[in-house]
């Protein structure tokens, strides 16, 4: 399936985060800022981010080969990881150094006025692109936001909208510590700015972490599609029961499918042939995801004679 859809925000996303990454690092020469430095190296991280999550979705692509007979769609859960490595040791680790140096060598701030600049613009495209995003995500959503991101597949869409959703506070963060610094005249507030903000993306890193792992080691489908399978198959004539399906994701729309169906005494070959055929046909009409199926069938005299 296409995933130009999700391939939208994070372009997007890269654009805005070059440039704000740009002129924070600017804005941080002039001011001092401590926590201008720690959303310079945010945004820097971001747009790195993006391109390995476009670099996963490529590989993504690949077709099965003898070695990987499923196909490569894993790998965007790979590198979905690795985002989130990154974001967890340069994004919070560099905050947090840079923030406890501060708090413990305190640099004089000088004029605020283009971190203010930065800041302001920084919302504005950060906003920008999180609303992209979240449009392009809308499509997909069924629940509240954060529950829909918890039910994605699709690291291409819940990575982003987390990071810019991060980037947003964190901003906001850092315009605080920046207005309290210069209103009590004390920079530690800056420096203390600069340690939320790297606590904050260890956070943010730990959530899609979570959710790239289950993915990665092999997570199935939520329990309405199985119910769903299931209801299916028992709606089937020729069918006399099922076991619980077993499901695996192995990429955003690609579902591997396996399920142990009895079919009703009597049956021969050929039916059982044109059951399974119909099964299949059914199940992909109502779930376009499951794209592999695995039936194993046998007959209830089959089954009698085996016990």
């Amino acid at each position: 399936m296409d995933t130009s859809g999700s391939k939208l925000p994070i372009y997007a996303a890269i654009v805005a985060n070059l440039a704000i990454a740009v002129a924070k690092f600017i804005a941080a020469s002039f001011s001092g800022s401590s926590a201008m430095i720690s959303e310079g190296i945010h945004s820097l991280v971001d747009t790195g981010n993006g391109g390995l999550l476009l670099y996963g979705i490529h590989k993504s692509k690949k077709p099965a080969d003898d070695n990987h007979p499923f196909g490569h769609g894993k790998e965007l859960y790979f590198w979905s990881l690795i985002v989130a490595i990154l974001i967890f040791s340069i994004g919070g680790g560099m905050s947090l150094y840079k923030g406890i140096s501060h708090i413990s060598n305190p640099v004089p701030l000088t004029d605020p006025f283009w971190s203010y600049v930065v800041l302001g613009l920084a919302f504005l495209f950060e906003g920008s692109a999180l609303y992209f995003a979240l449009k392009n995500f809308k499509k997909q959503k069924k629940n509240s936001y954060w529950k829909a991101i918890k039910l994605s597949k699709d690291p291409g869409s819940f990575a982003v909208i987390l990071e810019d959703s991060g980037a947003l506070v964190g901003l906001v963060i850092a315009g605080l510590g920046l207005f309290l610094g210069h209103y009590f005249e004390d920079a530690r507030y800056d420096a203390y700015a600069s340690v939320l903000i790297g606590l904050l993306l260890a956070v943010i890193a730990l959530i899609l972490a979570i959710e790239s792992k289950g993915l990665l080691i092999g997570e199935g489908a939520n329990q309405e599609i199985s119910s769903s399978i299931l209801k299916i198959v028992h709606a089937d004539e020729a069918v006399e029961k099922a076991k619980k399906p077993l499901t695996m994701y192995f990429g955003p729309h690609n579902v591997f499918l396996a399920i142990d169906i009895r079919f009703k005494k009597n049956q021969s070959s050929l039916d059982i042939e044109k059951a399974v055929s119909r099964l299949e046909k059914e199940i992909r009409h109502f779930h376009p995801i499951v794209q592999r199926i695995f039936i194993e069938t046998s007959s209830l005299t089959e089954q009698k004679n085996t016990e």
